[in-house]
């Protein structure tokens, strides 16, 4: 039996397509790979997926230890309509983050011992771009800017 679409999930619409990424660290850009995110069981889930592209222009240490591919599956409790982002990457990292989409901000983040996470992106009107911020959390009061991350729709 095929699932069937959560109406919570239809605001995730925006997400759907190719999307070009790229990463800014200490002021400096990078092609960041590229980002598909396609539903899944008959729009029960929305899945993202992460890909590098050519890592040649990034310094060493920084390609050696990117997450690409990743993995992630985004899900909506339908009595809460909170949405749920569960993580997987290259590097053996799973994580859960919590995820809102609202007025074209997107926003994710996890609260975990040691190592807290969050993310806020904009979408342009068009809706075709998406200029972000991730920080992160040794004490989740402290926080310290981890790097920035555009996406780029192409289709």
């Amino acid at each position: 039996m095929a699932a069937e679409s959560n109406p919570g999930l239809d605001r995730l619409n925006a997400f759907v397509g190719e999307w070009e990424m790229a990463l800014s660290i200490d002021g400096q850009t990078f092609p960041g790979g590229r980002a598909t995110f396609d539903w899944i069981e008959d729009g029960a889930f929305l899945v993202y997926r992460g890909e590098a592209e050519d890592m040649s222009e990034m310094p060493a240490e920084m390609a050696e230890n990117s997450p690409l591919p990743t993995v992630s599956i985004i899900g909506v409790d339908d009595s809460s309509e909170q949405c749920t982002m569960l993580y997987s990457d290259a590097r053996g990292v799973f994580r859960t983050y919590q995820m809102t989409l609202s007025d074209g901000e997107w926003e994710l983040w996890r609260e975990a011992p040691g190592f807290s996470q969050r993310f806020t992106g904009t979408f342009t009107g068009d809706g075709n771009t998406i200029t972000g911020s991730w920080e992160k959390s040794e004490d989740d009061t402290e926080w310290e800017h981890d790097f920035d991350l555009t996406y780029t729709k192409i289709r």
